[in-house]
């Protein structure tokens, strides 16, 4: 017979092995999970799009302006949360689009009978291909292509803004990396398949980033939203009065911002 101590000692070792190993096998299940959205029925204004990446063909939904000017269109590329479908985001972007600008639905790979599954990696190839397809065709101002994120999307439009000359990066409702929401789980962050560090990627950008967050976010605390505004040199910060999914983009909110920053309308 072992010493009871030993015994207790291997039964927690136990226990924490098999509970890192759950975490390591479930956890794209958990951030990316099934979509609780059903989107919409009818996409009778948008254009659908599919773009080739290195990891597959996306999906996407192109919103034209429903307000004409002169030249090429401004371009609100947006990137949506875990648990939602991009045609869910069809009528939120009608005012913008009444400004003149048009906007990029990004679909994840593996969500809404896309072809392939959700990863950083993945999710990445899909967005910074979307920019790439937006940056050349005529329609579009290559030069005001603006990166709109939310939730976990945020770690998308992070990824976009380091790798292209985005106008602008938007943020709603964002996380510093996954890594810090490991440790409040007890995982180790050499667990973490998905890291999506939004400090690391933002650290050399160095346009003009606006980040959003609800007052009693239930899901992501507010103060992850500051803690990446901090980081971020010549940013803005601003609360807004909901949680998590109840969040509406503050369009007059952004209109102002867009407005200080030169982007819209064109100076």
């Amino acid at each position: 017979m072992k010493p009871r101590p030993i015994r207790m000692l291997l039964t927690v070792a136990i226990v924490i092995v098999g509970y890192y190993a759950v975490l390591f096998f479930a956890q794209r299940r958990i951030l990316f999970p099934a979509p609780s959205s059903p989107g919409i029925t009818s996409l009778r204004n948008a254009q659908f799009v599919q773009i080739a990446t290195p990891t597959g063909v996306v999906d996407a939904y192109y919103l034209a302006p429903t307000s004409h000017a002169a030249g090429a269109a401004p371009l609100f590329l947006f990137t949506h949360g875990n648990a939602e479908l991009a045609t869910a985001w069809v009528g939120a972007f009608d005012e913008p689009r009444s400004w003149g600008f048009g906007v990029l639905l990004l679909e994840y790979p593996g969500y809404g009978g896309a072809a392939g599954s959700p990863s950083e990696r993945s999710v990445t190839n899909a967005v910074l291909a979307a920019y790439d397809w937006a940056a050349h065709d005529s329609r579009f101002d290559s030069t005001r292509i603006v990166a709109v994120g939310r939730s976990i999307g945020t770690g998308a439009a992070a990824h976009l803004a380091a790798g292209r000359p985005v106008a602008a990066v938007i943020l709603q409702s964002p996380f510093t990396s996954v890594r810090a929401f490991a440790r409040t789980v007890l995982a180790p962050g050499f667990l973490v398949r998905d890291p999506f560090d939004n400090v690391a990627n933002l650290r050399n950008y160095h346009g003009p980033l606006l980040v959003l967050h609800g007052d009693h976010d239930e899901v992501i605390p507010t103060a992850e939203g500051r803690a990446l505004a901090a980081g971020v040199p010549g940013s803005e910060f601003s609360l807004l009065a909901c949680g998590h999914n109840d969040c509406e983009l503050p369009w007059p909110l952004i209109r102002d911002f867009l407005s200080r920053r030169g982007i819209w309308p064109r100076r």
